[in-house]
């Protein structure tokens, strides 16, 4: 694609963003890990939509294209990896969980300044703690088939009005059956599930950009903000309130 920028070496820094900026398309090299201590950002590739928040970065192997939109006011945090030193493998990009001291790591590691001595033994740790994180499996996939395409579409343009599986057929064209089959197919996994997925993952970014619960809860489709609770501390992990003050939430480390 012609419209992607060649960055060969992916940057080990850290930056201040504001709601709605944007990062266009490009690739690198080098992999990348990509970190939020503070906002939400959704990273967009060919193989689908992912989240990096305060406890989930994201892995982008070399040469994966991506690009990048902000929600909330962030602070992003990047470590790049030569090819011959990656701590993961694959050739997809990865949701990593993040607790406690692989935040620290990663803060420290992008700080400004850090003698060459300090960065390599830092990073000699945040290597280890990366080999031993546990992988999360929350992306949106990207539809190859058309018909699928489209049926995803039309649920993510209105979130709050729940359409069967049926319905989406009628409206794209295609039999219920093979709606049924792409999904399992594509996604791997059946509608319902694919629809809980992208609520929670809009869910993520409402939060993000200030939105409560509640209105979150209604925004993306629930019927009732305990049954949204549920869904997203099941999915999650964690509360959306929990979400919601971590997005916001500015440690000593942040607003460089």
């Amino acid at each position: 694609m012609s419209d992607i920028r060649h960055m060969p070496e992916a940057p080990t820094h850290s930056a201040a963003h504001e709601a709605g900026d944007v990062i266009d398309r490009h690739r690198h090299d080098d992999h990348q890990l990509i970190y939020l201590s503070t906002g939400v950002l959704a990273i967009r590739t060919a193989r689908g939509d992912w989240v990096a928040s305060s406890d989930r970065a994201v892995w982008v192997p070399a040469g994966v294209w991506h690009e990048h939109r902000f929600y909330g006011r962030a602070s992003f945090h990047t470590v790049g990896f030569p090819v011959a030193t990656t701590p993961l493998t694959g050739s997809s990009p990865t949701v990593v969980a993040v607790d406690g001291l692989l935040r620290e790591l990663i803060v420290a590691c992008t700080e400004d300044g850090l003698p060459a001595a300090e960065s390599a033994r830092i990073r000699a740790v945040l290597g280890d703690r990366l080999r031993r994180a546990s992988v999360q499996p929350l992306r949106l996939p990207t539809a190859r088939d058309p018909r699928l395409a489209d049926a995803c579409r039309i649920v993510e343009d209105d979130l709050r009005t729940p359409r069967s599986l049926a319905e989406l057929a009628r409206a794209v064209g295609a039999g219920e059956r093979t709606l049924t089959r792409l999904y399992r197919t594509e996604f791997g996994m059946t509608y319902p599930q694919w629809r809980t997925r992208v609520r929670v993952f809009h869910a993520m970014i409402r939060l993000a950009e200030g939105a409560t619960v509640t209105e979150t809860a209604h925004l993306c489709g629930w019927a009732t903000t305990s049954a949204f609770v549920d869904t997203f501390a099941r999915t999650m992990g964690h509360t959306p309130g929990t979400h919601r003050s971590a997005a916001a939430d500015r440690s000593p480390h942040d607003g460089r």
